[in-house]
């Protein structure tokens, strides 16, 4: 039901075939090459690494915020404090910098300081009352305990895994070295189990598989938590994730405000004031020749009224493009009845609504289906269509199918792309589920708000 139809389909991954980054096919399953691929080892450094890292972290927040907090009684203070929570800052941007190499987690730059007034002091204002500050902060101090923690799991369970694993190649060390059999299991002063025949050595080994097998894994869980501290406290905060998608959503309003105006303006200038100036002179003509052949005057006024009907008609249709009467008048039941009839196929229309919505929310719903039902007759081939409309809690559901070809797409830069990035500026989405062979199912979704007293 788009520009694209038939497009965009890739073949099916095999059984049994898992897909590797870049479309790279494994034979070997998740479970057993985990142990060795470059993400694991790449997740055990950055866990080797927080330790470390994590006690500066602590030791630099705790002792400067710590001599920040006891100086503010006097002036030293508050720039110390400052101090502290702008290294705090910094710290961040190497955090995020090593979790984007380590764990390939890609977090945006938190919202830079906002300087009300410029200066040392005006910079001390904004350090203090950044939110950004005092999350860095948090993440200095909390990362300590965790990084504490996820080290020893790691470490236990990497060393005890591999250790037992290769306890095959090693176990001789033991007896000649060491002056006892194997690995002790249990022993007192009347006995000693040790692991030194062929079946317990191989028990351990196969033993230590499983722990070597598990322990990606557990680091992987452990660095999850990670990236949610990273993420949560190190990212920009959601207010400021908000204002960047409304301003991405402003550019596009008044990209699509713009290429409408200049769409009315084309077809004013080439088709109804066109169609006007041409009557204006068919007419002039005719009355040049009312006496000389009034025959003749007759016959282009006749021309002339036909022009007229055309440019009605088209004016008619501008306006309706614009902002139909019929909406205006009677809701989005009877307006969508008529573009319903405009249709190539056959469309069941259904609109269930206690109430209207806004304006504003009417006019988007008008146009979103108007346009799928153009698609419908230009790339669906379909013999029906329905159109259904309802309103879902706070949202005005809007949904459009047809028995068509399929293969409609969302992934490229036009058709049902451009109409989602519409929608998405309304905060509305758009669903499209279209298999080849159809049938095609494209659902819109926009916040409801009710409308108010004309």
């Amino acid at each position: 039901m788009a520009t694209e139809y038939g497009q965009g389909y890739g073949l099916p991954t095999g059984p049994g075939h898992a897909r590797g980054v870049g479309g790279r096919r494994h034979r070997m399953p998740a479970a057993l090459r985990a142990p060795v691929e470059g993400r694991a080892w790449r997740e055990l450094a950055y866990v080797l690494l927080s330790l470390p890292i994590s006690i500066l972290l602590f030791t630099y927040a705790v002792t400067m915020v710590s001599l920040g907090a006891g100086l503010l009684v006097t002036f030293l203070g508050v720039p110390v404090l400052a101090a502290a929570l702008a290294g705090c800052r910094g710290i961040g941007s190497v955090e995020r910098a090593r979790a984007r190499g380590l764990l390939g987690l890609d977090v945006g730059e938190p919202e830079p300081l906002r300087l009300k007034r410029q200066g040392f002091m005006g910079w001390i204002g904004a350090v203090l009352k950044s939110g950004t500050s005092w999350r860095a902060l948090l993440y200095s101090v909390l990362q300590l305990p965790w990084a504490v923690l996820s080290f020893t799991v790691t470490v236990t369970f990497w060393s005890v895994g591999w250790t037992l694993l290769t306890y095959p190649l090693w176990f001789w060390v033991l007896p000649t070295y060491a002056d006892q059999d194997g690995i002790q299991l249990y022993g007192d002063e009347q006995r000693a189990i040790y692991l030194d025949n062929p079946f317990e050595i191989a028990v351990t080994a196969g033993l230590g598989l499983l722990f070597t097998l598990a322990t990606p894994w557990i680091v992987r869980a452990l660095t999850t938590v990670d990236r949610v501290m990273v993420h949560g406290l190190l990212g920009p905060s959601r207010l400021a994730t908000r204002v960047v998608e409304l301003e991405s959503d402003r550019g596009v309003v008044v990209d699509t405000a713009a290429a409408d105006l200049r769409r009315i303006e084309r077809d004013l200038h080439d088709g109804a004031q066109a169609r006007l100036v041409n009557l204006a002179m068919d007419l002039g003509l005719a009355k040049e020749k009312l006496r000389e052949d009034p025959q003749e005057a007759a016959r282009m006024v006749d021309e002339a009224h036909g022009e007229v009907k055309t440019a009605l008609q088209e004016l008619r249709d501008l306006a309706r493009g614009i902002h139909p009467a019929v909406l205006t008048d009677r809701g989005l039941d009877a307006a969508l009845s008529a573009v319903a009839s405009r249709c190539t196929v056959p469309v069941q229309v259904e609109v269930d609504l206690s109430e209207r919505p806004a304006p504003a929310i009417e006019g988007i719903a008008y146009f979103t289906v108007s346009e799928l039902l153009q698609n419908v007759s230009k790339h669906s081939r379909a013999t029906l269509a329905a159109v259904e409309v309802w309103r879902s809690e706070d949202r005005l559901m809007l949904q459009v199918v047809d028995n068509g070809v399929g293969g409609a797409n969302l992934s490229r830069g036009s058709g049902l792309a451009g109409l989602a990035e519409r929608l998405d500026a309304v905060d509305g989405i758009l669903v499209v589920g279209s298999p080849a062979g159809g049938p095609t199912r494209v659902t819109a979704e926009l916040p409801w708000r009710a409308e108010r007293a004309r």
